[in-house]
């Protein structure tokens, strides 16, 4: 049985040269080549800039998310505050309408609008250094 002899050799085009500066092709090749890679190494440092960037803005984005969670109790407490104004003017206007009505004033004189009573009560910070001297004054009066 005998064998055909096959052709061991690569096509000129797939063959590597043995001297790229000498052979004018290979050495346009080699320059497409290095072209090609420095494309790629842009490509690749403004992927990087792209993840970094993408990143800020992710996190600003929950940054952004929890302030909006924020916003929304918020808005919710001011929501609950506005519903109840209407029952606090309500109870004020029906406290000014059980005040007395002032007398007619004399001639010359101007009528005095009575105010409406206190409703709530704020305590002060000195509350309670008015408190020990009026406790203070009632013992010497005791006394």
């Amino acid at each position: 049985m005998s064998f055909a002899h096959r052709q061991t050799t690569l096509p000129s085009h797939i063959r590597p040269s043995s001297g790229f500066a000498h052979n004018p092709s290979a050495s346009t090749q080699s320059s497409i080549l290095q072209s090609r890679i420095n494309e790629k190494k842009v490509e690749l440092e403004n992927l990087r800039q792209l993840r970094d960037l993408s990143a800020g803005l992710a996190g600003q984005m929950q940054q952004l998310e929890e302030k909006l969670s924020t916003l929304s109790t918020g808005t919710e407490a001011v929501a609950a505050v506005l519903g109840n104004w209407n029952n606090v003017l309500r109870a004020i206007h029906m406290a000014s309408t059980k005040l007395p009505k002032p007398k007619e004033a004399e001639e010359g004189e101007e009528a005095a609008h009575p105010l409406p009573q206190t409703l709530v009560r704020i305590p002060i910070q000195q509350a309670d250094t008015v408190q020990k001297e009026a406790e203070g004054t009632e013992a010497t009066i005791g006394d």
